[in-house]
């Protein structure tokens, strides 16, 4: 009989043995599998992701050369385009409200077409033309919007220059503001006073649309800030840790005294 027993037992013991060897085998193979399944799964996301920023790349590059004559506004525009939605996703991450980023992102779209309509009838050259043939009548026509421009804006820039400077107290960063601000005046107005064609200029709004976009996103959190405490809230279990002790406040009301104490 003890004999038998034994038999018996060492038959089992070999049984469940060999059932946890199949197991085994088998959850083997289908980690396997499951990692086979994994690795195709991360390549056809990668691959989905490339084509996705071929597509962004490859339209801009081609609507740069196309439409605006150089695959340069093209690389631009896809920069600026990629730096806004980085910018836009983070803000939204941290708490920022659609309402203001699609604010931020009208008015882009809105100083963009101004500018290009600006550029493209050529309004600045039309005006400075104007003021030097009152003014200076005496400078060839063909650098007097030129001569205008860059007087008109280095001035400006020098009456900015000059309110900066009275307002810091240190010697060198006043130097630096009154020619900071003279130098970026005169480039200014040179710059505006140029004729550019229609895509030039439609490249200049849509660059100029990107950069507002992206400065007005910038302004707003620098502005506000981040409520931290909001952000905190969308992490921490506040529902949950109140309901917890809620019931345990229930649980101790209703238990005999002197248990759970």
């Amino acid at each position: 009989m003890r004999a038998q027993i034994s038999a018996t037992r060492d038959a089992a013991f070999r049984l469940a043995r060999a059932h946890i060897d199949l197991a085994k085998a088998e959850a083997t193979t289908i980690g396997g599998q499951i990692a086979r399944v994994a690795a195709l799964a991360g390549i056809a996301i990668a691959v989905v992701i490339v084509a996705v920023l071929l597509l962004i790349i490859g339209t801009s590059l081609f609507l740069g050369e196309w439409l605006l004559g150089s695959m340069g506004w093209g690389v631009l525009h896809g920069l600026l385009l990629f730096v806004g939605i980085a910018l836009a996703c983070g803000l939204a991450a941290v708490g920022v409200s659609g309402t203001r980023l699609a604010r931020a992102l009208a008015a882009g779209v809105a100083v963009g077409i101004l500018f290009a309509l600006i550029f493209g009838l050529a309004l600045p050259n039309q005006v400075y033309a104007r003021i030097g043939d009152a003014l200076v009548p005496g400078v060839e026509p063909g650098v007097r919007p030129l001569v205008v421009g860059a007087a008109i804006w280095g001035l400006l820039g020098l009456a900015g220059g000059i309110f900066a400077a009275l307002r810091l107290d240190a010697a060198g960063p006043r130097v630096a503001a009154l020619l900071g601000l003279t130098v970026f005046g005169l480039i200014f107005g040179a710059f505006t006073a140029n004729t550019f064609g229609w895509q030039v200029s439609i490249g200049l709004g849509i660059t100029a649309g990107y950069l507002t976009w992206i400065a007005l996103m910038a302004i707003d959190i620098a502005r506000t800030g981040v409520d931290v405490e909001a952000l905190k809230a969308r992490f921490y279990p506040t529902q949950t840790i109140e309901t917890s002790k809620e019931t345990l406040e229930w649980l101790q009301k209703r238990m005999p005294p002197g248990i759970g104490s």
